[in-house]
């Protein structure tokens, strides 16, 4: 049985950094004491990397098909010592993983593997491994090693930032042939109208969550049972409603984040409301930064003449536009149920960049497909969305600008400009880090990797 494109790629991008290695701790080796073990490839604190967790890294990416030709021992054993170097640091500042998150995760790489095989006796013989507890502990050590990895590069990047100067000292440092060229790019604007919810089905909801509130508070009940089988969130429903916030890195919807940030551990949220729907939440964890909450999503039902009316609305608009009777960005701000783009004239943010441009090759494909065949400044019929939680609305989109392929420039592509220097400025950050702990954390690389290119210095004098 074929596993599908995306599992293959997930695949493949974890046993190309090292998944499904025994990751043997060191802790039991005295730090005053150490000798070397016959096999050990390398020792980054307290961490050991084997040389078969190399040879079985090359096996396992080879038995997916990957050409390993142009994949050095080297290159391997070089990037499992980085990732080890980072998840020491994470422990040794006390940087703490939700077990219980991992657990979810594991739980669901193997789910997945056992649907795309069929069997979970398919997926052992598949990866070569006779017990799955033993399967099951290896993927557990790999998530938790990439997390505290994950963790520990984001510590220290989190406070960086570039002032202009440094922007422009970046871009005048590369040379006239070096400048980068950005493919076309647009701006898109777009009118959203949401279909009304009857105030029947908003009581219905806010009744719902108090009962399950009731019953988790009054009678015990499990918060992470309820969002299992209730919440319409598909993001985390498999994991009992569990997210992990950070103050420092937004995300999530900003009602979400205040009641997240209000609570004190344990307690639980009356219903409140966002752009998805009505939830209630509960704070599991407070840890420094960091918030473990779960939460219930409902989102409410809409009828068909509700979302019909929504559309005729939006008909109505475009024609007032192009009647000339309003401009789109006073449409935007006077219709517009979308907070974040009707006070800017409907233009949407690129999430990836935090401009409003996006590059017509790197567009996410559902809204290429919407756009595709938009002339400029003209304006797309009302289109039907649905979100990932079952929310339906419409919206009408214009291609507002275009930008043709063109090699950077200073005053045109500062915020990309800016992003390629906060980028370099992190890369130099973490490069420092990374010399400097590699300095003062205990390291030894056995005779035969001693002959290694590495692009870091392992190799200490």
């Amino acid at each position: 049985m074929q596993l599908s494109q995306s599992t293959t790629k997930f695949i493949n991008f974890l046993f190309l950094f090292g998944c499904f290695i025994n990751i043997v701790s060191a802790q039991d080796i005295g730090k005053s004491n150490r000798i070397k073990i016959d096999g050990v490839s390398a020792v980054i604190g307290d961490y050991v990397i084997l040389d078969s967790d190399i040879d079985k890294t090359l096996v396992e990416m080879e038995s997916q098909g990957v050409n390993t030709k142009g994949i050095s021992r080297c290159q391997l054993l070089g990037k499992l010592m980085e990732d080890k170097l980072y998840a020491h640091h994470a422990i040794q500042d006390s940087l703490e993983v939700s077990i219980e998150e991992i657990y979810s995760t594991v739980d669901q790489i193997i789910d997945n593997f056992t649907r795309q095989l069929g069997t979970i006796e398919k997926v052992l013989e598949f990866y070569n491994k006779e017990d799955e507890a033993i399967f099951r502990q290896e993927i557990f050590e790999i998530n938790k090693t990439q997390k505290l990895s994950s963790m520990m590069q984001s510590q220290i990047i989190e406070d960086v930032e570039v002032t202009p100067e440094e922007v422009r000292f970046f871009f005048e440092s590369i040379p006239p042939n070096e400048l980068p060229t950005f493919g076309t790019e647009l701006e898109i604007s777009q009118i959203v109208i949401e279909p009304e919810v009857s105030e029947k089905e908003k009581k219905r909801i806010i009744n719902q969550l108090e009962t399950f509130r009731e019953d988790i508070l009054e009678r015990g009940s499990s918060f992470a049972s309820k969002a299992i089988l209730y919440s319409q969130d598909p993001g985390s429903r498999s994991t009992g409603g569990k997210y992990t916030l950070h103050r420092k890195r937004p995300q999530m919807v900003k009602e979400f984040r205040d009641e997240a940030f209000s609570l004190e551990e344990g307690e639980i949220s009356a219903p409140f409301k966002s752009d998805f729907g009505w939830h209630i939440l509960k704070v599991d964890k407070i840890r420094g930064q960091e918030v473990d909450v779960r939460h219930i999503l409902l989102t409410p039902k809409i009828e068909v003449s509700q979302l019909l009316e929504a559309k005729n609305k939006l008909d109505l608009i475009k024609k007032r536009i192009l009647d000339d009777e309003l401009t789109f960005k006073d449409a935007a701000l006077q219709f517009s149920g979308e907070k974040e783009t009707k006070y800017n004239g409907g233009v949407l943010i690129n999430p990836q960049t935090g401009d409003t441009r996006f590059e017509l090759t790197n567009l996410d494909p559902t809204l290429f497909s919407q756009i595709r065949n938009l002339k400029d400044q003209s304006i797309s019929s009302p289109i039907m969305e649905e979100d990932r939680s079952g929310l339906k609305k419409y919206k009408i989109l214009k291609v507002s600008n275009r930008f043709d392929e063109h090699t950077a420039d200073y005053s045109k592509d500062y915020s990309r400009i800016k992003a390629l220097a906060l980028k370099q400025k992190q890369l130099n950050i973490i490069q420092d880090w990374m010399i400097d702990k590699i300095e003062s954390t205990y390291v030894n690389v056995n005779r035969e990797s001693k002959l290694c290119e590495f692009k870091n210095k392992w190799i200490k004098n």
